[in-house]
């Protein structure tokens, strides 16, 4: 009895690790977009240098669809690849520090909006609301074809 139960474990062990998804596979195991650090003018600065328009997330801390954006759509490899590849992205509190000017400059009115501006500032594009990988993807592609 203990014979059968210790192959029964073993067989199991192996099914479990052979039905793991790999890298591949699973397109939630790259990088996702990378955010830029530091101040909305050295975004500005970078942007310019790089001749890229600005993926601007307008977010609130206590907004629950900004943190589903955060959690599932952003971290997804697809969309960091393409978002990483063609934009410089940025995420900023709009109810902190530049952030307040931000909202108010592109006249944010919801949580999450999703911006994406050219380097002189200007905006080009705006949507609000969650997305889901395919649809931010959906949307990023649109606006890096203009």
């Amino acid at each position: 009895m203990k014979k059968l139960i210790y192959i029964l474990s073993v067989v199991v062990l192996l099914l479990t690790t052979a039905m793991k998804p790999t890298p591949a596979e699973n397109s939630n195991t790259g990088a996702g977009i990378h955010f830029q650090e530091g101040s909305w003018s050295e975004v500005l600065q970078l942007a310019k240098r790089e001749n890229k328009l600005i993926f601007l997330d307008i977010y609130a801390s206590w907004c629950g669809p900004c943190k589903l954006l955060k959690s599932k759509t952003f971290p997804d490899g697809n969309v960091g690849a393409f978002f990483n590849e063609k934009f410089i992205n940025y995420a900023i509190d709009a109810e902190k520090g530049e952030g307040v000017n931000l909202a108010s400059k592109f006249e944010v009115t919801g949580y999450p909006t999703l911006l994406f501006v050219d380097a002189n500032g200007n905006l080009v594009a705006k949507t609000m609301g969650y997305h889901n990988a395919d649809e931010l993807l959906e949307v990023g592609q649109k606006i890096a074809g203009k």
